[in-house]
């Protein structure tokens, strides 16, 4: 029995959503996890005082989508979240936790044609999740009923407070049957959240993941990234490269996101591996030997993977998920600035977590300073005034003073002027380095090159090579890319050229003049329900 299902089953979940989290990565109960869990099954109401990342969308959605009916084709559970993008996030949340189950979910809300949305209810759905002003429309309308509710979720009430949604919850909550489960999630509680709670709850349960102020490292210098989602491992290349790291732990949330980003920062020239609960004993060891020996530069790592873990010269800690409390926050940016040496954490966050940010901030008492995710030029002159301070140690050094060398540069000085012998010899370095231009190095392309200037990628003559990052392991077929490509970028499918799958990713050839549109197309494309991002290979993989 694994770590997972221990923890998970400890709790009395149901094995079908077991195997469904096992899918999705998760290692064990997060903390709100384990103490929401229980009290949900029992069909307590909750009040949860919550961040966002904290994993409490999980602590919801999975005690109640086992209390389900999945015969009753009427919503049974209403979620009302503030804005567009939480729902959708919960939405997916519970449509993967549920996959085994025959529950249908739905997401409502505002700048999405309405009818579709009524067609999608009419069909039945167990699960509404929705802003509080798209609800309002559709009970207006009569083309939701909420008489079969079970569960009602409340989620980021105080985000909904600030955005003035309060009697737009009241008159929502009029609408739905006494006898129910509420749960109520706020990071805050401000007099009008208290309010609700009193009012439309039973003698909740409380639960509180606020930080108890546990304090940063004061040698660990921390700075913090906000990026796109689709950016996250173009940005993590792009700082691991400025800043000549050599020796990392990279954190991720999950072990699907651990085995993810290894792949994809070995396709692009990285010593990465990763480490998570599903490795034995032996291959944990082994990983660790080859990171500990500088074998491996960038070792992704699980909070449950990385307790206990010892390496000295560890020169910087990146938070590539934001952790989920200001607890594991200190945990893991600790593995640096160790025996009293300066240590570096960086964290990438999406905008909507600068709330969670913050809070870790303030629990910590540590100063977060906010930088920008360096562009393709600052890394290329990083990498030459690396390559200068490597000639003057070199020169310096003494290196090369042997007669057959002193000789040839005695030679080349009597052909060629000094200065332009000398930047010869560097760009020729340069070049082998990694740090020719923006559109060399381990970074692949840098920004993708605009009309059909795209550097050389190991593709025929005429074709250009595309790395995408899903693979055999995603049961994806050359047909899935030929379709995809075909539909999204307006093109034949016969011009599509060598396709190449491996397990984690793929390698797609077409033709030059058509490289720019299947880049372009492919950023809002998805393959067996994944989104997929597309970039220029690097020759050699």
């Amino acid at each position: 029995m694994t770590e997972l299902t221990q923890g998970f089953a400890a709790l009395g979940v149901n094995p079908l959503i077991i195997e469904a989290l096992d899918e999705m990565g998760f290692e064990e109960p997060s903390p709100i996890q384990a103490a929401a869990i229980p009290l949900l099954l029992e069909g307590k109401d909750l009040v949860g005082q919550a961040q966002t990342g904290t994993g409490k969308t999980a602590a919801f959605a999975i005690p109640l989508l086992q209390r389900l009916d999945p015969e009753e084709p009427r919503p049974q559970v209403l979620v009302l979240a503030p804005t567009r993008e939480l729902a959708l996030q919960v939405a997916d949340e519970f449509g993967k936790i549920g996959k085994r189950l025959r529950v249908r979910e739905l997401a409502v809300y505002g700048g999405q044609p309405i009818e579709r949305q009524i067609k999608a209810l009419r069909a039945g759905v167990s699960v509404v999740i929705g802003t509080p002003g798209r609800i309002m429309d559709h009970l207006e309308r009569r083309t939701l009923k909420l008489d079969q509710i079970r569960a009602f979720v409340l989620d980021e009430a105080d985000e909904m407070l600030s955005m003035g949604f309060i009697e737009d919850i009241e008159e929502i909550i009029g609408h739905l049957p006494a006898e129910r489960q509420t749960i109520c999630f706020s990071a805050t509680m401000p007099e009008p959240i208290l309010r609700i709670t009193e009012r439309y709850t039973r003698t909740p349960a409380r639960i509180s993941l606020g930080g108890r102020g546990i304090a940063a490292p004061p040698a660990i210098d921390q700075a913090y990234f906000e990026i796109r989602e689709r950016d996250k491992v173009e940005a993590l290349t792009r700082i691991v490269d400025h800043e000549a790291i050599s020796r990392a732990i990279v954190f991720c949330r999950t072990k699907r996101e651990c085995d993810e980003l290894a792949t994809a920062l070995q396709a692009r020239g990285y010593l990465a591996e990763a480490i998570h609960g599903d490795l034995n004993q032996v291959q944990r060891n082994r990983v660790l030997a080859r990171f500990k020996e500088g074998q491996v530069e960038l070792l992704i790592a699980t909070d449950v993977a990385a307790r206990g873990l010892d390496v000295e010269n560890v020169t910087h800690v990146i938070n590539y998920d934001i952790a989920q409390s200001p607890e594991s926050h200190v945990h893991r940016i600790g593995r640096t600035g160790r025996i009293g040496r300066e240590g570096m954490a960086f964290t990438l966050i999406h905008p909507r977590e600068f709330r969670h940010l913050k809070l870790i901030e303030r629990a910590t008492q540590a100063r977060i300073q906010r930088r920008s995710v360096p562009t393709a030029t600052d890394v290329a002159e990083r990498a030459l005034d690396l390559l200068g301070e490597r000639i003057d140690s070199l020169v310096t050094g003494g290196a090369g003073q042997e007669s057959r060398f002193m000789d040839l540069a005695a030679r080349l000085l009597e052909e060629h002027e000094p200065d332009r012998l000398v930047a010869a010899l560097v760009a020729a370095m340069a070049e082998n380095r990694g740090a020719a231009g923006p559109e060399t190095g381990r970074l692949g392309s840098g920004p993708v090159p605009e009309g059909h200037d795209f550097p050389n990628t190991g593709a025929e003559p005429g074709y250009v090579r595309l790395f995408m990052n899903i693979g055999a392991r995603h049961r994806v077929t050359p047909a899935d890319f030929v379709r995809t490509i075909a539909r999204k970028a307006d093109i034949s499918g016969g011009l599509i050229g060598a396709i190449d799958i491996y397990d984690d990713f793929t390698f797609v050839e077409v033709p030059k003049e058509v490289a720019r549109a299947v880049l372009d197309a492919m950023e809002h494309a998805s393959i067996q329900g994944r989104g997929i991002h597309a970039e220029p290979a690097r020759p050699g993989h």
